[in-house]
């Protein structure tokens, strides 16, 4: 009698202690995914499934190549069906985001930009927002849109877009295209509001800067 006690009771401790090393272990999971994503970027691949380009140069900058350099132009639908060009907006700070619908860093930061977007339209700042997945269909896209709240353009793009922007490994990715149409700062994944208005200023300020100098 004695003997199946004292084996219940090392059963009974040996579970707790599993128990309690179980939890620990995912207590410490948890906190260190809070930490990766407190500390900057969240990456998704720009297609479902795809995995990590081995190019870690271009992963760290993967603006190096376009930032300084004139915006590719595009002329592309909205939701409406209303082409849209980057040319309309020219003497207008801009920022052109891609997303896509299953991206859940991208439905992070849209509200965000709709946000920043009210903050700045005195200064002329404008968001178009390019969807890299338009063959979900624009019922859709409109609805997770509409879910997060934004009312600035939404585009379907056409696949060349992406390419003339370098190509999409990651998404979320933001191009800041100042008055001037040149890129002045270009971002992969998400990063923090602060970053993202820090980011819009700077743009703001760079074509505000060259404007200056050209009526010199």
């Amino acid at each position: 009698m004695k003997r199946n006690t004292l084996v219940l009771g090392l059963m009974i401790v040996g579970i707790s202690l599993m128990l309690w090393a179980g939890w620990h272990n995912l207590r410490n999971r948890r906190i260190a995914m809070q930490k990766a994503q407190a500390n900057h970027v969240m990456l998704t691949p720009a297609q479902p499934g795809q995995t990590a380009d081995e190019d870690d140069s271009a992963m760290m900058d993967p603006g190096a190549k376009l930032r300084g350099k004139t915006a590719p132009g595009f002329t592309l639908k909205d939701l409406d069906g209303k082409k849209v060009s980057l040319a309309d907006y020219k003497g207008r700070p801009v920022l052109v985001n891609f997303w896509a619908t299953w991206c859940a860093p991208c439905k992070v930061e849209m509200p965000w930009f709709e946000e920043l977007r009210k903050q700045y339209a005195a200064q002329g700042f404008e968001i178009l927002g390019l969807t890299d997945d338009a063959d979900a269909g624009k019922d859709v896209i409109a609805k997770v849109a509409k879910k997060t709240g934004v009312t600035y353009p939404i585009l379907l793009t056409d696949g060349k877009v992406q390419t003339a922007y370098g190509g999409l490994d990651y998404l979320p990715m933001s191009f800041y295209v100042d008055r001037n149409g040149t890129i002045v700062e270009v971002t992969a994944g998400l990063g923090s509001k602060d970053e993202i208005e820090a980011n819009i200023k700077k743009t703001i300020a760079s074509g505000m800067t060259a404007a200056v100098k050209g009526g010199e």
